[in-house]
């Protein structure tokens, strides 16, 4: 029997569905570039998304719900434990995330411990996930790219710590440092990397929504990104909500709350 923990496995032993579809992924992303109604560049505009106005004006009770939250972060599972598929990311294991919505599944648990975000987010139009998106302090991300270009990711900043300049991320070449209340939008299918070079961990809500596009293009992802839904990228990650639940929920009853 194997007891190499999943995201220490290597690619040969990831399953046949996931290598296919890193094969597919090149035709659906150019796919998706002739299709899309925004520019495809590195970093985008907000205002191509309208509703990124909403939650940067409600972001002091996101960071209040945020606040509650990692409280417990010991508790939050580190992305590469949650998501096999995350294995190379986060490597020191100081990316946490904690989920409310991923990839379409809504965590019924998670979204009652921040209720008021979670309604929020859920009046995004094309959500694909959000979550609270942490890296503990010396924390970093190595150089990588998303799973499609149909997908846009959003920062809002809701703890970022005072040094912020030196807690950034460059996706090619653009730099750039978050701020409490501010959005970085960007394509991850684009390389980038992440840092926080300070000694206070930095909280933003990453929000994942759809790219604006025409058809064929949209029709030809929503069918691919219904197969990542049902595809061991994701339904792995569903399978160890559970036990991270037990996890938080054990710390909630029985730990003392620790300082930020």
């Amino acid at each position: 029997m194997d007891d190499t923990p999943e995201y220490m496995k290597g690619p040969e032993t990831r399953p046949w569905v996931i290598r296919a579809g890193t094969k597919l992924r090149k035709y659906i992303d150019r796919l998706s570039t002739a299709s899309s109604k925004i520019p495809v560049e590195p970093v985008l505009d907000e205002k191509h998304f309208p509703w990124t106005k909403l939650l940067a004006e409600n972001w002091e009770v996101i960071a209040e719900e945020a606040a509650a939250i990692i409280r417990y972060r010991d508790a939050i599972p580190p992305l590469r434990e949650l998501s096999p598929d995350h294995r190379n990311t986060g490597r020191d294991g100081k990316w946490r995330s904690f989920f409310l919505v991923g990839y379409g599944f809504e965590v019924p648990e998670n979204c009652a411990r921040a209720p008021r975000t979670a309604e929020l987010v859920k009046q995004v139009p094309d959500l694909n996930s959000a979550f609270f998106s942490i890296i503990d302090a010396g924390g970093m991300i190595p150089r990588h790219r998303g799973v499609s270009r149909g997908l846009i990711t959003c920062h809002l900043g809701v703890s970022v710590p005072r040094d912020h300049e030196n807690c950034w991320i460059e996706v090619e070449d653009e730099k750039r440092c978050w701020r409490n209340g501010e959005w970085i939008v960007f394509d991850d299918c684009f390389e980038h990397e992440v840092a926080n070079d300070t000694p206070d961990p930095r909280v933003i809500l990453l929000v994942q929504v759809k790219r604006p596009m025409r058809q064929p293009g949209r029709l030809v992802h929503d069918l691919w990104l219904g197969a990542i839904r049902k595809s061991p990228f994701v339904t792995d990650a569903r399978k160890n909500f559970d036990k991270w639940e037990e996890t938080f929920r054990i710390a909630e009853a029985n730990e003392p709350a620790g300082s930020n």
